[in-house]
């Protein structure tokens, strides 16, 4: 049977109302953007020949016909008030103890999510279609945007899914990607007209524009972050809320994570911080919010914020400068990371004039070719990354950057993770990886080889003196005078090192091995976990996988080593010349000398009785764990002349600060 053109338009509704979900929410599209528009192809012929089906949910209808008179402005049902900032991790954690001081004796989840860079709005949806939505305004009334929201194609003009709301204000970040500013930014070039300098000041603008034709053509889009006036809420959580929202076919805000203590939230925050660069949208910050409901209603708010949540923000510094060239450089596990040669720029104090690219599919991402005019960018002033192009300042038609398909070193084919993003030179006996790998061995935090520094490494290597590590351990002193700016002496104290180095212990060898996801801190893990080598390889996945900070995958990368033919060559053969495959007695900890058992330190400023290594050595011995930064979670600080921002930091925590010589008489030395 023939179905009705009511029944045939809802039907083509209801499978461009999936695709949109598909696309937008999930990251999961299941049809071609040639089959969706012929959908809608087929949706506008329809509804043009039966108008009176046309309704204002319907997706042809995202763009209004007339632009609206004027903005009108309305009150927010719940008031959406500001979020408190704070740009120190310090200032975080006090923040938590006014919290748990707010909720004696209760636990406390804490939700970690992205601060997009955008302008804050609220929709509100009545029996699940989209009636009205407002910018923040004076977080007391806004403007009415209901016109342009209809534009976005992240939001549905009508929910999906059971059980909807009666009333559901849905709060969240208006946006527009890196991406689309650099097409509006051509569009604006062709046009003869100016640029636009950054995604926010065009969003703001965007969603104000009184004809919704303009907004459309803006691209814009929108994040899920919060509720306002809701009716018949079945979430008890932040994280189950998100999950309804999804449901709803609404788009949350990505890459939100739970932590059960404070202390995890911000090394969490750390590390999303670090890897901001491969989002294509702006983020300014980072927001840690109270995962339960019913605690942020205990906990309400001031005048002006609640207290259940508050931003961490950080500081961003932009220049724009040109990219010079691209080169790549072999790691010493064979990853192949491209750089970027820029025109030295000032940027955050600093004179900037190489920027990691970090793989090939960020400069295919970002369209990154020799000679553009990019924004380069410090968020706390940690490496510089490229933010995009601005390809309306491109000049000619430059070639898209070929990623090479061979080894710049060695020539060997270049292997793509499976699964991942980086690519590799697979030939272990490539001169590049040999001298990386050489240079890890003799560092500080490995066997500490002092003088064989990277002149020298990449002398021994060229000439094929040194192949591999145990090459060192048979090194004859005229091979060494040979060698450019070496003496009698020189050759001498360097072998000296080189011999001393074959007592270092299990911990360090395991570090200077060059085991993927193996650092410092891991291999003191397995070293004084299995006590030996021959213990270490024959340990089974599982077993490994079991060990407190080990998980699957180091597990698995340490296992492959060990047993691969490479893996087993190399330890085989360091075993022969002599190196020591023992964990160092010292440091594995007796019940009476861990007397820094679980306990967490950081060592900071100019130290004259210890080197770095020794005292961080030294609190391995005696079970600590030595950690680089300051937390809430640290015990001591250790601190030597010249302690900066860790002092002030670990003074303003509360976190008892030792000499070095306390440091000695903690430990009974």
């Amino acid at each position: 049977m023939t179905n009705s053109p009511a029944e045939e338009i809802e039907k083509l509704r209801a499978e461009i109302r999936r695709a949109n979900r598909k696309y937008y929410v999930e990251a999961a599209p299941e049809i071609s953007d040639l089959a969706y528009d012929r959908l809608m192809q087929q949706l506008q012929t329809l509804e043009a020949q039966h108008p009176q089906l046309i309704t204002a949910e319907s997706p042809t209808q995202r763009v209004g016909d007339e632009p609206v008179g004027q903005l009108e402005t309305v009150e927010h049902r719940v008031p959406m008030l500001s979020i408190e900032n704070t740009y120190s991790v310090a200032e975080v954690y006090k923040y938590a103890d006014r919290v748990h001081k707010l909720l004696p004796g209760e636990s406390i989840e804490w939700v970690v999510e992205l601060k997009i860079d955008g302008v804050a709005a609220s929709i509100l949806y009545e029996n699940g279609l989209l009636t009205q939505a407002l910018t923040r305004g004076d977080g007391i009334s806004g403007d009415d945007i209901t016109h342009n929201i209809r534009t976005v194609m992240d939001v549905p003009l009508k929910l999906s899914g059971h059980a909807l709301p009666p009333l559901l204000e849905v709060r969240g970040e208006v946006y527009m990607t890196n991406s689309d500013l650099v097409l509006l930014n051509q569009s604006q070039q062709e046009r003869g007209e100016a640029a636009f300098a950054n995604t926010r000041n065009v969003t703001a603008g965007s969603i104000r524009l009184l004809d919704p034709r303009k907004c459309a053509e803006r691209r814009l889009h929108m994040f899920c972050h919060g509720v306002g006036y809701v009716e018949e809420l079945q979430a008890e959580t932040h994280m189950e809320f998100l999950e309804e929202l999804r449901a709803f076919g609404l788009p949350p805000t990505p890459f939100v994570e739970c932590f059960g203590d404070i202390e995890s939230a911000v090394a969490h925050c750390e590390h999303l911080i670090e890897n901001l660069h491969s989002l294509d949208f702006e983020v300014d910050g980072l927001v840690l919010k109270v995962n339960r409901f019913d605690q942020r209603v205990r906990l309400g708010s001031t005048a002006k914020s609640p207290r259940w949540l508050i931003a961490y923000k950080f500081e961003k510094y932009e220049a724009v400068t040109r990219l010079n060239e691209i080169r790549v450089q072999v790691g010493k596990t064979g990853a192949i990371t491209p750089v970027a040669e820029l025109e030295p720029v000032e940027l955050a104090g600093t004179t900037v004039s190489r920027a990691s690219l970090h793989n090939a599919e960020e400069i295919e991402r970002k369209d990154i070719r020799i000679g553009d005019t990019v924004v380069v960018e410090k968020a706390g002033k940690i490496i510089p990354h490229i933010v995009r192009v601005e390809q309306h300042k491109r000049e000619g038609r430059p070639r898209k950057y070929r990623f090479p398909t061979e080894c710049p070193e060695c020539g060997s084919p270049l292997r793509k993770d499976e699964g991942g993003v980086y690519i590799r030179c697979p030939n272990i006996d490539c001169g590049a990886q040999v001298k990386e790998r050489i240079r890890y061995f003799a560092s500080r935090n490995a066997m500490f080889i002092e003088g064989l520094g990277e002149s020298l490494v990449d002398q021994l290597v060229t000439q094929r003196l040194v192949t591999s590590y145990d090459d060192l351990y048979c090194l004859e002193k005229e091979q060494i005078v040979a060698l450019e700016r070496m003496a009698e002496k020189s050759a001498q104290n360097l072998l000296d090192q080189i011999a001393a180095s074959r007592e270092r212990g299990l911990g360090r060898l395991l570090n200077a091995l060059s085991i993927r996801h193996v650092g410092r801190n891991v291999a003191m893990v397995l070293a004084n976990h299995f006590g030996s080598m021959d213990a270490l390889r024959s340990a089974s996945l599982e077993e490994l996988a079991s060990i407190n900070e080990i998980g699957e995958i180091i597990a698995q990368s340490v296992h492959d080593f060990l047993h691969s033919d490479y893996g087993t060559r190399v330890v085989d053969n360091l075993a022969r010349v002599g190196v020591n495959m023992e964990a160092d007695a010292t440091s594995i900890p007796t019940a009476d000398e861990a007397i820094l058992s679980g306990k967490t330190l950081v060592v900071t400023g100019s130290l004259q009785q210890y080197t770095r290594d020794e005292i961080n050595d030294l609190i391995s011995r005696h079970g600590g764990r030595a950690a680089s930064s300051v937390s809430k979670n640290t015990d001591y600080l250790v601190a030597g002349e010249k302690a900066g921002s860790k002092l002030a930091k670990a003074t303003e925590l509360g976190i008892p600060v030792l000499s070095e010589a306390e440091f000695a008489k903690l430990l009974g030395d």
